[in-house]
């Protein structure tokens, strides 16, 4: 700063900005208003910073840039005379947060007419109250309209989620339940075969090697691989013929459970040796019946296994049980997503994860980046339809994580690729999107996060790439 000159209201109405105001208004300001000269390269403030000034470009030329993971991103450069920025919301006062919401340098020497933050709230406040009013209905009606779709999207894809995982554990349930009901009735078979074989008047001996091939039964069928259609079929025959032989009644009954427990013939074999023939239909039914128990059993744990994962998946997801922010393992996220989402997904589109299992956790509002991920993959599937591949990718990129999902849809054409994260911007019909997925996917990953959020598309190749500091960022979050 090398003046504090005084500018001329003649000089003011010049300004297109100024040009329709009265003669006492351009008073006012050249009285409290200066001017002032900044060098070629020279910062005229800086993003963040208290917004004390407003400033309007009498010559030269300037650059306009916003920080993007702790780059300065040039988004405008203009020499034209008039052009203002800095404290350009100072007419809200204390309502939002006064600091300049960029950075503006100077490219070559500059002059600058400068208006203190407050002097240019006065000024507005007092000349045009009817366009205050305006102003500032159109600046809080469209944040609350935002806030308020926002949190519609939110829901929105919150119903979708709860359905489909609801019926994710509507069917381990319904097994477990279906499987304790037939293993009550096993239990009470084995009971009344274990009376007849006693009935048998089985000795001592007889009776311990009966008890002893049931432990071995039980086993057999706790590891016993499981077989192909034709192979199990294959094996049911032999074993419904061998049965049939030896005077079993309904052995083609039998004979399922005992090749998915893994018994063949020369099981059953040991059997007669052991009861003989005379028991051997009472001992093979009690320890089918034994086999079938664990089976069973097998099923309710696998059942309520899959409960317990997906009620895990859910409060991963959710992240309702932890901190706002706090250090979260990216790959435990995508996993939580695609398993809420595994009921939205077709059967036809195939899940391809590349995961850099080396990557270390990262400090995120893992909350709020599941949503991102539930955006970005809900947007690939319905991109694809019915068939296609699905790929999430992850990776380093120097001190950057980067977060991938691909998709093998007809891409996005290059006309609406620039729109595509502008709020309200939808491909889709009208009631089947908000236009806001995008949208609020962007503001998480680089207003909250500090991140980068970016596309990569041509048909059948379709590239989201979101990118994560690996350190925190010492600044502030900013509200989404």
């Amino acid at each position: 700063m090398s003046g504090q000159d005084r500018l001329a209201p003649a000089q003011l109405r010049s300004l297109f900005l100024f040009e329709s105001l009265t003669d006492d208004q351009l008073d006012w300001l050249a009285d409290r208003g200066r001017v002032e000269q900044r060098a070629g390269g020279s910062l005229v403030y800086g993003e963040g910073e208290a917004a004390s000034c407003f400033f309007v470009l009498l010559g030269g030329a300037v650059a306009l840039s916003r920080r993007l993971h702790g780059d300065d991103i040039e988004v405008s450069r203009t020499d034209q005379r008039g052009v203002y920025g800095g404290a350009t919301q100072a007419y809200l006062g204390d309502r939002v947060d006064q600091v300049y919401i960029n950075s503006m340098r100077a490219v070559t020497d500059a002059d600058f007419f400068v208006l203190p933050a407050d002097e240019f709230a006065t000024a507005l406040r007092t000349w045009f109250p009817m366009a205050l009013h305006l102003l500032e209905g159109l600046f809080f009606g469209t944040r609350l309209s935002n806030t308020i779709v926002g949190e519609r999207e939110r829901l929105v894809a919150l119903g979708a989620l709860s359905a489909g995982l609801t019926h994710e554990l509507n069917n381990p349930a319904a097994a477990a339940v279906r499987a304790t009901s037939a293993l009550r009735d096993r239990v009470a078979g084995m009971r009344q075969k274990l009376a007849m074989i006693a009935d048998g008047r089985l000795d001592g001996r007889r009776l311990h090697e009966l008890v002893d091939l049931q432990e071995a039964a039980v086993k057999l069928a706790a590891t016993a691989e499981p077989l192909t259609a034709l192979a199990a079929s294959d094996a049911e025959d032999v074993l419904s013929d061998w049965l049939d032989e030896h005077g079993v009644e309904g052995g083609w009954d039998l004979a399922p459970t005992l090749v998915a427990g893994g018994v063949d013939v020369t099981w059953l074999d040991s059997v007669t040796v052991a009861v003989g023939e005379e028991n051997l239909a009472s001992a093979v039914r009690w320890l089918t019946y034994g086999i079938d128990t664990e089976l069973l059993m097998a099923e309710i744990d696998d059942s309520v296994s899959r409960i317990s994962g997906l009620v895990n998946a859910a409060g991963q997801y959710s992240q309702l049980d932890r901190a706002p922010q706090q250090t979260v393992d990216i790959h435990a996220l995508l996993d939580a997503t695609l398993t809420m989402l595994r009921a939205k997904i077709p059967t036809g589109i195939t899940m391809v994860k590349e995961y850099d299992r080396t990557l270390p956790p990262v400090a995120a509002h893992g909350a709020e980046l599941n949503q991102v991920w539930t955006n970005l993959i809900r947007n690939a599937v319905d991109a694809m339809g019915t068939t296609g591949t699905l790929t999430l990718r992850t990776r380093r990129d120097g001190d950057r994580l980067l977060v991938e999902v691909g998709d093998t849809g007809p891409g996005i054409p290059p006309e609406i690729r620039p729109r595509i994260f502008e709020p309200f911007f939808t491909t889709k019909p009208v009631g089947e999107g908000t236009g806001l997925g995008l949208d609020i996917s962007y503001r998480i990953v680089v207003n909250k996060h500090h991140g980068d959020i970016r596309v990569d598309s041509c048909p059948g190749d379709t590239w989201f790439q979101v990118c994560l500091p690996l350190a925190p960022d010492p600044a502030d979050s900013t509200p989404v």
